[in-house]
């Protein structure tokens, strides 16, 4: 489970869902095309935070283009829109793969279920559509775009070691430190992967966050030697960092889906043909640009989004 979406997995209280039901942050201004709503209101929900606020936007603006009326309500964390979208009081949301599965498979099964996300997305999504299904959830097509947990070393270190995946890192023998958020520690996808899959020798873990300022300025000053980050950080580059690749798979499948009400599916079988399009042309380096167009150049998601979708062709 990916660490900065591993947030909020406890059962929810009838007082959150309340919160739940006033929030309304608009995630931008950007326009899709024609608003009538024509064909209906959808209620459409999902994380509050940038990525997710672009998504948003995105979903919103494909769906407004078509001929619906979309009405927006993010809010802090996925067991929050996830019984609403059961009851269908949320009609569609977009998420991550082994995040939603990881949600359901707890809720089902309880907090000590063996996890059923893994690092291939055919794999995740498989295993994640009886449970969405029998929840009353449909997953549509998964975005080739994934944002999932990565390591980064510095782009010279990279070079000076012949450094590409996380394997060459472990062959070099070294001790190393690692930067990385508080829980890292025994996580399969984070020191414990590290250490036990890949056997690095993790001597230290500085905890400075998950793909924070603290964490990349630990690396690129040589505090650590590795930091965990983002696909989906467009700033790595100019930070001189590198990602190296997670060839043996620690990381479970985070792509970006559509999950969508079975009922509301049901009676608009379009919504599915909207959103696929959207996801069979979104990629991690695409998100990428778009998040640091957002986080960094501080561009309201709304905008971002319509330019992208105007560029792929996908609203008028």
């Amino acid at each position: 489970m990916q660490i900065r979406r591993a947030l909020g997995i406890g059962l929810v209280t009838a007082a959150l869902l309340a919160g739940a039901a006033c929030s309304n942050d608009d995630p931008g201004d950007g326009s899709g095309g024609p608003s009538g709503g024509d064909k209906g209101t959808i209620n459409l929900s999902g994380q509050n935070f940038g990525e997710m606020q672009i998504m948003a936007a995105m979903y919103e603006q494909v769906l407004e283009n078509a001929g619906y009326q979309v009405d927006v309500k993010l809010v802090d964390t996925r067991d929050v829109y996830e019984p609403q979208l059961e009851s269908g009081a949320v009609d569609i949301a977009p998420d991550y793969l082994a995040g939603m599965a990881d949600l359901l498979n707890t809720l089902a099964n309880g907090a000590d279920a063996p996890s059923i996300s893994r690092h291939s997305a055919a794999a995740t999504l498989a295993a994640l559509k009886p449970m969405a299904e029998a929840a009353g959830i449909t997953m549509l097509s998964p975005a080739r775009a994934t944002d999932q947990n990565a390591f980064a070393v510095t782009t010279q270190f990279a070079k000076d070691n012949h450094l590409t995946t996380l394997s060459d890192l472990a062959a070099l023998g070294q001790p190393i430190t690692l930067a990385a958020a508080p829980d890292c520690e025994g996580r399969s996808d984070c020191e414990g992967g590290l250490s036990d899959r890949y056997g690095l020798d993790i001597v230290k873990i500085l905890p400075t966050g998950f793909g924070s300022a603290e964490t990349k300025d630990s690396v690129t000053k040589g505090e650590s030697q590795l930091g965990l980050v983002a696909t989906t950080d467009g700033a790595l580059a100019e930070e001189n960092l590198v990602i190296l690749q997670d060839d043996k798979g620690i990381q479970p499948a985070q792509n970006l889906i559509p999950a969508v009400n079975s009922e509301f599916l049901k009676d608009n079988p379009d919504v599915a043909t909207i959103l696929n399009k959207l996801s069979a042309v979104l990629t991690t380096s695409d998100l990428a640009s778009l998040d640091l167009k957002v986080d960094v150049n501080r561009e309201k998601p709304g905008d971002v989004a319509a330019e992208y979708l105007k560029s792929k062709g996908l609203i008028d």
